[in-house]
């Protein structure tokens, strides 16, 4: 069985109410299904809300949450000049949290394009004095620091006026009973022939905003299966994932869940089953997506690495978000967070990367993943001196992975084993112990 298919494997046992959506017409490409590999075993990216909204520093919202006029909001980008953006700076910092890959916004709800498309004027090259194509220099550098680059886009623009309203965007002036779906939809897909064309490899297209019509009295057919096929006919290994909140669709190659991990429904964005796909959970690093001047709520390193480690041990890789300042710079207290999952990585990777969901389900003492032979349990709380390690395989060796030391355990007679924990050093974000198993 591939890394993958274990991976598979161990969530349709975590999950096992959980069913796949079948999907009888699309048949991935060679190059798909080894981009999907990859994309498993990377395990880690990070997603960069950046656009206009971030001059108002009220997150990436701001155009619908405050009724303000789009052609008010539109004046924002001639004041837009990210002086100190450097595309070298972020792939760098980036790169040494060990993160794998960057989803980064093309497009977000607002209509502004963060690229020079020729579909429109309001874009980072034409509309403001910066005059830079932010996406190419992010491009280059990522293909230079060995990053793969995902594509955030918007299904949803509340600027347009041939986009067919939805629920949200009401209040940006456009007169909200024009519609012109064909424009609209010819629009997205020559942007998205752009973006494929013109900007080398990239790993996926991650979309949002179907949400926006889930309350039409009649179903909104947004004509996803030819988009789909659009973007698989002019790059085959680039990935599909839609944010949609459902099970995944026909011709999508990854299954999103927004604010919680697989199986999990605390924000009230998921719950929907779990799939066969690749898992990816997105997650704020403090409490917006996009910049927001006031939200300095960043969540701890330790709480960040419990994340990345929890959503391992469910196959899912971590996608962890950064609103970068209208400067251009990445915020200092990001910056600090990266560094430090960055040491974690340089020090236990080898127990996160291209492994595959643990043997059981989380337990109140952390969890587990595996590569072949080796379980490697992740104890983010211990509470008494022993653990219940619920696994079905067959436990022959233990030791403590930073030093390699035997470690005791007795088998139980209702399967797995209790492991006698050592003594953990005061402060341990994450003490790892190394199971040798029968192969799983």
């Amino acid at each position: 069985m591939n890394k993958l298919l274990c991976s598979i494997a161990g969530a349709s046992m975590i999950f096992g109410s959980a069913t796949a959506n079948e999907i009888p017409n699309y048949v991935p490409a060679p190059e798909n299904l080894q981009a999907r590999q990859e994309f498993a075993d990377n395990g880690f990216g990070i997603f960069l809300h950046w656009g206009i909204y971030s001059m108002f520093a009220q997150g990436e919202w701001y155009l619908n949450y405050d009724n303000i006029t789009a052609e008010e909001y539109a004046k924002a980008a001639s004041g837009f000049y990210p002086a100190n953006f450097d595309a070298a700076k972020w792939v760098s910092a980036i790169k040494e949290s060990g993160a794998k890959y960057i989803t980064f916004t093309t497009r977000h709800h607002d209509g502004f394009s963060m690229w020079h498309t020729g579909q429109s004027d309001y874009n980072i090259v034409d509309a403001t004095p910066f005059k830079r194509d932010i996406l190419k220099e992010l491009a280059q550098e990522c293909e230079k620091q060995g990053i793969k680059l995902h594509l955030y886009y918007s299904h949803i623009d509340w600027t347009r006026p041939d986009y067919p309203s939805g629920r949200t965007g009401l209040n940006t002036g456009r007169d909200t009973t024009l519609r012109n779906w064909d424009s609209y939809y010819g629009f997205m897909n020559r942007q998205l022939t752009e973006l494929l064309t013109d900007y080398g490899k990239i790993g996926a297209i991650w979309f949002d905003g179907k949400w926006d019509h889930d309350a039409d009295s009649v179903p909104f057919d947004w004509q996803l299966p030819e988009q789909y096929a659009l973007i698989h006919r002019l790059q085959p290994q680039c990935l599909i994932g839609n944010n949609h909140h459902e099970t995944p669709y026909e011709g999508e190659d990854i299954q999103i869940f927004e604010r919680d991990l697989p199986g999990e429904n605390t924000a009230g964005l998921s719950g929907q089953a779990i799939s066969r796909l690749p898992l990816e959970t997105c997650q704020t690093m403090n409490g917006m997506w996009g910049y927001k001047i006031k939200d300095q709520n960043y969540k701890s390193t330790p709480e960040l690495i419990s994340y990345l480690v929890k959503a391992a041990g469910m196959g899912a890789n971590l996608l962890l978000n950064i609103g970068p300042q209208p400067n251009g710079e990445l915020p200092a207290t990001a910056l600090a967070r990266l560094k430090e999952i960055g040491q974690w990585m340089n020090k236990y990777g080898e127990t996160f990367y291209a492994t595959t969901a643990g043997d059981f389900e989380a337990q109140e003492w952390g969890t587990s993943t595996r590569k072949g032979n080796r379980l490697f349990l992740h104890v983010l709380s211990p509470a008494g001196s022993e653990i219940v390690v619920p696994t079905a395989a067959k436990v022959k060796k233990a030791v403590s992975y930073d030093n390699r030391t035997p470690v005791k355990f007795k088998k139980r007679k209702e399967g797995g084993v209790v492991i006698e924990l050592p003594e953990i050093p005061e402060g341990t974000v994450d003490y790892i112990i190394e199971l040798e198993t029968s192969a799983k």
